[in-house]
């Protein structure tokens, strides 16, 4: 349909209400950059349209005999991960009350994601090819995790909304419940196609390795990560992880605030 055929409506809608929000507390790693969101699209919209777009993915994976088929690497992820969540109230009160999600998914991708609302998946490939310590695991889904802290998805969703006028016409026109298919696939394609920003990068490496340390998993395991990534493809890190700053950029910024955040690793461990 024609974005013409709707000029009865103010083009101005699918800007209107555009609000600066600060989604989590800064951490000791100091992330307090405001975000820019669309008024047109809430967090109860984007979590909702997340169970349907997580929900369309494990459904695929099912039939394809690619979910959960090794009980030992869902014990493994399950581990890490139920030692993340509580931690995510560094960053936000309600995070630790999500509906959490985890589940491993079996591909040869070098791949793991987090949803809005805090649905993970991660993959065999990741496991398999990287042979990640659990350190470097937990490197791994807390950066992820960080991408859900940050609101990414809806903060990405408001971009995408304001590329494509129409979009948002459309949902005041037709009513929320297109808006919300709209938004399901917007969160399938910005999870596992379009690439984040390198700011959103960088704010999910450094509230991953904070999320690591105060689960008592060596910060410092990021670098180590990093430098397997890189190794794939003869030097080339997966496409995944592209949008990251260079390689030598990345690992000072890593190095930097995995410092700072080993007191509360080292306390952790005390515990």
């Amino acid at each position: 349909m024609k974005l013409v055929a709707w000029l009865g409506f103010p083009l101005t809608v699918a800007f209107a209400g555009c609000q600066t929000v600060q989604t989590t507390q800064g951490g000791v790693v100091g992330v307090e950059r405001k975000q820019s969101m669309s008024s047109l699209i809430s967090a109860s919209q984007i979590d909702q349209s997340a169970v349907e777009a997580y929900g369309k993915v494990l459904a695929d994976a099912g039939k394809k005999n690619q979910l959960n088929r090794d009980s030992a690497q869902v014990a493994r992820v399950h581990g890490v991960a139920n030692r993340l969540i509580p931690n995510t109230a560094a960053f936000r009160a309600d995070a630790p009350g999500w509906k959490w999600e985890v589940n491993v998914i079996t591909s040869d991708e070098v791949n793991a994601w987090c949803m809005p609302g805090g649905k993970i998946a991660v993959y065999t490939g990741l496991l398999t090819k990287l042979n990640p310590t659990d350190d470097e695991l937990a490197a791994v889904m807390g950066h992820e995790i960080a991408h859900a802290l940050r609101e990414h998805g809806r903060e990405r969703a408001s971009e995408q909304m304001a590329q494509q006028l129409g979009v948002g016409v459309l949902g005041v026109a037709l009513g929320l419940g297109d808006l919300g298919a709209q938004l399901t696939q917007t969160l399938l394609d910005v999870t596992l196609s379009l690439p984040h920003s390198r700011t959103q990068e960088t704010e999910a490496d450094r509230i991953g390795v904070e999320l690591a340390a105060r689960s008592a998993y060596d910060p410092r395991a990021a670098v180590s990560l990093w430098e397997k990534m890189g190794k794939l493809g003869g030097g080339k890190p997966p496409e995944w992880m592209s949008t990251h700053p260079s390689d030598q950029n990345r690992i000072s910024d890593l190095q930097s605030y995995s410092a700072r955040v080993m007191p509360l690793y080292e306390a952790a461990r005390k515990r």
